[in-house]
């Protein structure tokens, strides 16, 4: 219970004036329900002709208690009905005044009922936006270790567990702790020994309903562990679909999502069965209390030793039921709760997750432009244990463009990853006209630099919004014009709906010269003062590499510009060459100065036949 309290704490607040509402509609729906439940006592009396004394009216001032003045005022009007009208009207006239309390003790409930529905719904979306936007804020180390698909699993069928199990459990919080206090009141107010004697019995049916329900969270965690794994082979299926039929590996791929899916099965068959427990288990013990309380109370009224009539009985016996609903309501949350609670414990592996990339408090504002240099001073950089880069110490000057090259995992991009703080260096700084990159706000250092991948990174959306993306309020004049510099504006024109048409996920429409050109307009139209271009044109055939190197050339134009390159004919040109071998700089220099020293880069060189 501490848990689920400590998530409402969490996500309730906003919704306060919806609470207050539901408060109100639920303590007038049960002090209705009584009131109407009361006319059963004076019915009974006149349909089996229980005789009464004689009442008189009793001034409501008399020194009597007021329960004994509202029962006795009660009755006198009920008897002062039955000699001026007859028994037969004056029953009608009950069952009139029982149906008009119950309409609105059925309005009162509905509108309880409504003014949670807000509060459900407000708080699951409250969930999706901080989940997704702690997903923006993470860096990527975050993501590295972790799958796409378990992601995608905690934001879709966690939340909605959540929404099921904990949000519907609301009402169950804020309802019957109202009704229970309330029934339970009139039981007192009834016959306290009567009460007594059922409060003996309620712990040791709560116990029996609690133990069951302890389990569910151990179960339910390993349940939405499965469908995570579910989801994520999901991902990697539309992934890699191409290599699955290109190996044949269909049945392979059926099997181990069966066997995955068979396993889920059978845990969450496991976890809903026990769920579904709680319902015929609530309504036997509640049947149980029932019958003990009838035997009880009976045995007592039949050997003329209650206190109470047997009409009084009777609407106890009502009071009673109305006060096991409640409580079965409780023990139906205490199933469903766990089930919450464990999808919660997995969001918030998200919604907790530590952001190492913290901003400076007083940050140093930059320029939107760079007016001396970039340097490494001393820059080392580690995976877990593994270091990648290593006293690395580069001046790169405003306007020059500066080549990485080396092989696989020598640490280029992770180089290049460092200059907008996507990771943070171990050791070491990286400076931008002389302050400290993590001095600055992120924003104003990612808005100078600009970004084109080995593989074009587009949204199913249209040729327009892909342009624009990140730039506000870009027009059509200006998408256009970065379109043509990028040898973009031809094809995308040829297409069904010109710069409107959807290009399809990941740009799926495209071939790989055209999203690439599509990427290059989009850091045209952004134009950024700091190039990064990361293997731009490494998958590319020979006529989309002229066309995409075209593009760039016109780009990298009057920008500092990195290059990682492994084609190394397109950074022959380059101004400086940096040649990284195990996470440091072992060669630098301009094309023929490193073929010179016939050290790395002439290997490199010769094994792509290059001179």
């Amino acid at each position: 219970m501490k848990e689920f309290l400590r998530v409402l704490r969490r996500f309730v607040p906003p919704y306060k004036k919806y609470l207050v509402l539901n408060v109100i509609f639920n303590i007038l729906s049960a002090i209705l329900n009584i009131f109407s439940f009361a006319t059963i006592i004076p019915i009974l009396q006149i349909l089996f002709k229980i005789q009464e004394a004689n009442y008189t009216f009793m001034p409501w001032n008399s020194d009597a208690s007021f329960k004994d003045i509202a029962i006795n005022n009660f009755y006198y009007y009920v008897t002062h009905l039955i000699d001026a009208y007859g028994a037969s009207t004056t029953l009608l006239f009950l069952g009139l005044f029982l149906v008009v309390m119950t309409f609105f003790k059925t309005a009162c409930y509905f509108l309880s009922s409504a003014t949670m529905i807000p509060i459900r719904t407000g708080v699951v979306r409250d969930i999706r936006n901080q989940v997704y936007r702690k997903i923006l804020s993470l860096p990527l180390g975050f993501f590295s270790e972790e799958r796409k698909g378990d992601i995608i699993a905690r934001m879709s069928g966690d939340v909605n567990e959540i929404e099921v199990s904990i949000m519907s459990s609301l009402d169950m919080l804020f309802k019957n702790p109202i009704l229970v206090i309330i029934y339970f009141g009139t039981l007192v107010t009834i016959s306290w020994q009567l009460t007594l004697f059922t409060i003996i019995i309620l712990p040791l049916m709560g116990w029996i309903m609690g133990r069951v329900g302890k389990m569910l969270k151990k179960k339910s965690l390993l349940a939405q562990s499965q469908w995570s794994d579910l989801m994520s082979q999901v991902e990697e299926t539309l992934g890699g679909l191409r290599i699955i039929k290109a190996f044949n590996a269909e049945a392979k791929m059926n099997t181990r999502f069966g066997d995955t899916n068979n396993l889920y099965r059978k845990t969450i068959s496991r976890v809903n069965t026990r769920q579904q427990m709680a319902h015929p288990m609530s309504e036997f013990l509640g049947t149980v209390l029932i019958v003990i309380v009838l035997w009880f109370g009976g045995t007592l009224i039949l050997q003329n030793n209650s206190t109470i009539t047997a009409p009084s009985f009777i609407f106890y016996l009502v009071i009673l039921y109305s006060l096991i609903n409640p409580l079965k309501e409780f023990s139906k949350a205490s199933y469903n709760i766990p089930k919450g609670l464990a999808s919660m414990e997995r969001v918030d592996k998200i919604l907790k997750a530590e952001n190492k990339i913290q901003e400076s408090p007083n940050p140093i504002h930059i320029q939107p432009k760079l007016t001396d240099q970039i340097e490494f001073k001393h820059v080392s950089f580690k995976y877990a244990q593994r270091w990648v880069l290593k006293d690395i110490n580069l001046v790169i000057p405003k306007g020059k463009t500066i080549a990485l090259v080396g092989q696989s995992g020598s640490g280029k991009s992770t180089m290049v990853d460092l200059i907008p703080r996507y990771y943070d260096v171990q050791e070491g700084e990286i400076l931008i006209d002389g302050v400290n990159v993590k001095d600055t706000t992120l924003y104003e250092l990612r808005s100078l630099i600009g970004n084109v991948n080995q593989e074009a990174i587009l949204f199913n959306d249209t040729f327009y919004n892909n342009i624009a993306f990140g730039v506000e309020h870009a027009t059509k004049e200006q998408v256009i014009e970065a379109a043509k510099i990028a040898n973009a504006h031809e094809f995308i024109m040829a297409s069904e709906n010109g710069y409107d048409t959807m290009i399809g996920d990941r740009g799926g429409k495209l071939s790989g010269g055209q999203r690439q050109r599509v990427s290059i307009a989009r850091a045209i139209l952004k134009n950024p003062p700091i190039l990064i271009l990361d293997e731009a044109t490494s998958a590319l055939d020979t006529e989309s590499e002229r066309m995409v190197q075209d593009a760039l050339e016109r780009l990298m134009k009057n920008r500092t510009t990195i290059a990682i390159a492994h084609r190394l004919s397109t950074i022959r040109n380059a101004d400086e060459i940096c040649v990284l071998h195990e996470g440091q700089i072992v060669e630098r220099g301009k094309h023929e100065e490193l073929l010179a020293l016939n050290g790395y880069y002439k290997r490199l060189c010769d094994m792509q036949q290059m001179r």
